[in-house]
């Protein structure tokens, strides 16, 4: 998978895909990062991205014409691959559109700066736009990385545990169990003994039963839309009833 990232500052990005699990899956070639300096493609000799917005205001507005043309000179006209860009009016980021995502074989992804971007950038070049959250960030760099980050866990291959991005908070809906190692005894807080017991079916058992507790106590409104068993029902409504004893 590809991703392609028009930036202002792509050495703010840099650091972060050349460490850890990104760096590896980069190594083995499972994906690849390409920043994009927007300002690469501003004609004028300082190399200009923004300007003052038409109707006056506060703040500085992105210029249309290099993002149009770095976009167009990377993915093509039209662009061969989604063009997302990274602002708080887009649709919320979830692990269901990390999934829906990850179908692609590239992404181009733009982060914004300033006080936003000229209009026309939304209308005629960027096919989705996405927000990680109800907030205001100084510019789409991070969220960019929230972005390559969830999705490229999900590409096959690029963790050691091929079941590990199922087991992760979300994956199903629910918030995931906790987890212990060594060593057994610190300070006087041990670990479960069920997670000692050699008894997998038990394991499995009581790791179900503390993702459920766990999404019952902080995100109950994630149970509507979960996966959920006969038993895990079951266990949910025993919860429910203790609850009002």
């Amino acid at each position: 998978m590809r991703f392609d990232v028009f930036t202002l500052f792509p050495e703010a990005l840099e650091p972060y895909l050349q460490s850890s699990i990104l760096k590896r899956a980069s190594e083995r070639d499972l994906v690849q990062f390409w920043m994009h300096n927007i300002r690469d493609w501003a004609t004028d000799k300082h190399h200009i991205t923004d300007d003052e917005p038409y109707g006056g205001g506060g703040g500085m507005i992105m210029k249309v014409e290099p993002i149009f043309a770095a976009v167009e000179d990377v993915v093509g006209v039209p662009p061969m691959c989604p063009v997302i860009l990274l602002t708080p009016q887009g649709r919320l980021f979830t692990q269901e559109v990390a999934r829906e995502l990850v179908q692609q074989p590239r992404l181009a992804l733009i982060a914004g700066r300033y006080e936003g971007l000229d209009e026309r950038i939304r209308q005629h070049l960027v096919s989705d736009e996405i927000s990680i959250g109800d907030y205001v960030l100084t510019g789409g760099e991070l969220p960019a990385l929230v972005l390559i980050d969830a999705i490229t866990r999900l590409l096959p291959g690029v963790l050691g545990d091929p079941d590990a991005p199922l087991k992760d908070s979300h994956a199903k809906g629910l918030l995931e169990h906790p987890h212990y190692t060594r060593p057994a005894d610190f300070r006087g807080w041990g670990v479960p003994d069920v997670l000692r017991s050699g008894n997998h079916a038990l394991v499995d058992r009581w790791r179900r039963e503390q993702s459920l507790r766990r999404t019952w106590e902080r995100r109950a409104e994630l149970l509507d839309t979960a996966e959920l068993s006969e038993e895990d029902r079951i266990f949910l409504e025993e919860l429910n009833v203790k609850r009002k004893t």
